[in-house]
């Protein structure tokens, strides 16, 4: 079936990019299977890491249906182009629906984008893994492949003003090698190889990333562990 929608949006975010003049490196994408079905798995630090994880598999010729929050599909602006990008709604009254949707698509040959933290990390570190994944990869027979993305907060995250300015933002991409997930393992003991995985590419991009804050008040995007201003994780805990 023709692409009329998702093609169309990433020439136009790789439009934007460009305008803003980002400088995005990626590695590791060859892990990226050419054809059937993957579980692609990332950190989540930016309202934008959907964008940036899809540009991972995009040298591979792979179009990624991410599992989104139910009510983007109904917003009047991004809910058509979720539709028509073929983006999967999860309703967390009826979280089992999503699951169905995402494991037809695996078994059809798709990719699907899963961010198994749920929810943005405030301090930039990675928090526990929800097993979900790892269960899909398993019941559809199909592995994961772990990403890690580094630099997206600095354009837009919870709780700091997007950064749409010309500011030459490095992002930086790593994607690993696929993570077995075999049907009579325990879907925890997958999720937490997935998870070290992901932390190992994290601290990967981490080192590779060409920038240092400018200054103090530039700090904030560097979690606390590495020497930056960001909210330990158990800060984030008490603010609720």
């Amino acid at each position: 079936m023709a692409e009329l929608v998702y093609r169309p949006v990433i020439g136009a975010a790789r439009t934007m990019f460009k305008a803003l003049d980002l400088k995005i490196d990626t590695q590791g994408s060859e892990h990226i299977p050419k054809t059937g079905g993957a579980v692609l798995v990332s950190n989540h630090i930016s309202y934008l890491d959907f964008i940036f994880t899809g540009l991972g598999a995009l040298p591979q010729k792979r179009l990624v249906r991410f599992m989104a929050k139910e009510s983007v599909f109904r917003h009047k602006i991004s809910g058509p182009l979720m539709r028509g990008m073929k983006h999967i709604p999860v309703d967390r009254n009826q979280g089992e629906d999503a699951y169905a949707h995402a494991l037809r698509s695996l078994r059809s040959g798709e990719i699907v984008g899963v961010f198994p933290e749920a929810t943005i990390s405030q301090s930039f570190t990675l928090k526990s893994f929800k097993s979900g994944a790892a269960r899909l990869a398993q019941e559809a027979g199909v592995p994961l492949i772990p990403m890690a993305l580094w630099g997206t907060q600095r354009l837009w995250t919870k709780g700091r003003p997007r950064n749409f300015s010309r500011s030459h933002i490095p992002v930086t991409i790593r994607v690993g090698e696929p993570v077995e997930a075999p049907a009579d393992q325990y879907a925890g003991a997958i999720t937490r190889r997935l998870r070290e995985r992901v932390q190992e590419l994290l601290e990967a991009a981490q080192r590779a990333y060409p920038v240092r804050p400018k200054d103090a008040s530039d700090t904030w995007w560097v979690p606390a562990h590495l020497g930056g201003t960001a909210p330990t994780p158990a800060e984030v805990r008490e603010l609720g």
